[in-house]
């Protein structure tokens, strides 16, 4: 994703045809069946059709993240970037304030973009004044308790074609031709050049080992700094179509052949210098329609996967259609993998271009319902200032339906989680668990409110630091429990 997205059109048509083909050939989940709505089994709805979070998800299966302290971890947030500085300009963009303002709002989490062509702008020679500016912005995302995953962005490959990401002197084409298409700039992954350099990046011998020392640098400098929980290895993974080979069963080879090696090369060469952080990986970004990825085994104790959360029409500008069950049928695909190699989930980068479209409100609370299901959380997409997928206005309020997105939740929970849940009707966040045998304190996030929240505790063997909070600003609440106890918080608005 990036300033220049406008929509993934080119891959509308493709997608539709491809998917048809493979439905019928057993190889793609079925739409859901079920009501009038649309839903899948297995999915809880209200009368009215609306998905809720269940009390008993099917995916109880899937880990969840923890943290250095071994309890539950779930991340809200959203991504940080600045694609359109580089040079010694590089990360201008970013400020202080994104990180005052996302703990403001009670977001703990931030995945920040950064650039291998600002990194090593020439073969071999790394960039000491980039270096330190990544260092700034975790000092300030430490200073306001905001975890960061350092992502290694690119969007079509890299600059050789009018974008950022991996060097030009890293990219080799073989000299097959590129269109650009600034009105459709996704379908710019299907150009023969751009096929071609990912072949050549996930192939050849000496670009493997530039791309693994740029991870080691970046785990050498930044693995001990208490911001960082991880890494995103490289973002939205593309691949070369071979001649006469559907969209689909590309991406599950390019996710089987390539990727899977790939990432068990970068894990390797950051584990030379980091033995603790997390391993965010990626699927190609055709998992977004509901097609499960082809990624193997990666091969190290603390791997997340990390897909990321498009709609195909939505990017095309259409508004959500709450029947025709694509968030089920993702959900479905995407938790294959997770539940298969027995690891945590969190959602890279997701958000509407057109967030105040008549049933984007409901797109939001159906989405967050659908992430608690399965995932360790989310980076929504993008913490900024302006339009287009900003989420907030240059003033610094929640742009239309943005504001959907700071609900109550729980940081970090000493204990196994039973039920995590949120009601978008009437505000009321419901955690319950069961508390270690070594107690330790369990994290309430609560966002401003207009009149504030009551916390109530189950029984007398737990306790919380506060039990009103008032309204206006956001508030972490610290709760105990006695070891081995049955837990239940609830929260809600105050009465007025």
């Amino acid at each position: 994703m990036g300033a220049r997205r406008t929509h993934r059109l080119g891959l509308a048509a493709v997608i539709a045809s491809i998917v048809t083909a493979l439905l019928g050939a057993g190889l793609a989940p079925a739409p859901p069946t079920g009501g009038a709505g649309g839903r899948a089994r297995g999915v809880p709805t209200t009368p009215s059709g609306n998905a809720v979070a269940s009390d008993a998800p099917a995916t109880a299966d899937i880990p969840r993240l923890t943290d250095d302290r071994g309890r539950t971890l779930t991340l809200r947030g959203w991504n940080v970037e600045d694609k359109t500085h580089h040079g010694s300009e590089a990360l201008s963009a970013i400020t202080e304030r994104h990180f005052v303002d996302l703990r403001a709002n009670g977001f703990n989490f931030a995945r920040l973009l950064v650039f291998w062509d600002d990194l090593e702008p020439q073969r071999g020679q790394y960039s000491e004044s980039y270096l330190r500016k990544i260092r700034r912005i975790l000092d300030w995302a430490h200073k306001h308790r905001v975890h960061v995953v350092i992502d290694a962005h690119q969007d079509v490959f890299g600059p050789a074609f009018g974008h950022r990401g991996i060097p030009k002197w890293a990219t080799r084409t073989d000299g097959l031709p590129f269109t650009p298409h600034p009105d459709d700039w996704f379908s710019e992954y299907f150009e023969p050049a751009v096929q071609r350099a990912f072949t050549h990046l996930y192939e050849d011998a000496d670009l493997r080992r530039a791309q693994e020392r740029v991870w080691r640098l970046l785990a050498d400098r930044f693995g001990t700094h208490p911001a960082v929980l991880g890494y995103d290895l490289i973002n939205e993974p593309m691949g070369e179509l071979r001649e006469g080979e559907d969209l689909a069963t590309a991406a599950r080879r390019i996710e089987a052949m390539h990727l899977t090696p790939m990432y068990n090369r970068l894990a390797d060469a950051i584990r030379t210098r980091d033995r603790s952080n997390w391993l965010f990986v990626e699927p190609t970004p055709i998992v977004g329609e509901g097609l499960p990825t082809g990624l193997g085994r990666v091969r190290d104790q603390r791997v997340v996967y990390a897909p990321h959360f498009y709609n195909t029409a939505m990017e095309a500008g259409a508004d959500y259609d709450p029947a025709d069950g694509w968030i089920e049928t993702y959900e479905n695909a995407v938790t294959a993998y997770p539940r298969e190699q027995r690891v945590p989930v969190v959602v890279g980068e997701w958000g509407p271009l057109n967030n105040g479209l008549p049933h984007m409100r409901r797109f939001h609370d159906d989405a967050l319902a659908s992430f608690a299901r399965y995932s360790s959380g989310w980076a929504a997409y993008v913490w900024c200032y302006g339009g287009g997928y900003c989420a907030l206005d240059r003033e610094g309020r929640f742009r239309t339906n943005k504001e959907r997105t700071a609900t109550p939740y729980a940081p970090a929970v000493a204990g196994t989680v039973r039920t995590d849940t949120h009601d978008p009707a009437s505000g009321t966040y419901r955690l319950t668990y069961r508390s270690t045998h070594r107690p330790g304190t369990t994290l309430l996030s609560l966002p401003p409110s207009t009149t504030g929240w009551r916390i109530e505790l189950s029984g007398r063997t737990a306790w919380a630091d506060a039990r009103n909070v008032p309204p206006g600003r956001a508030c972490q609440v610290r709760v105990w429990a006695a070891a081995g106890a049955e837990v239940e918080v609830r929260v809600r608005y105050r009465a007025p």
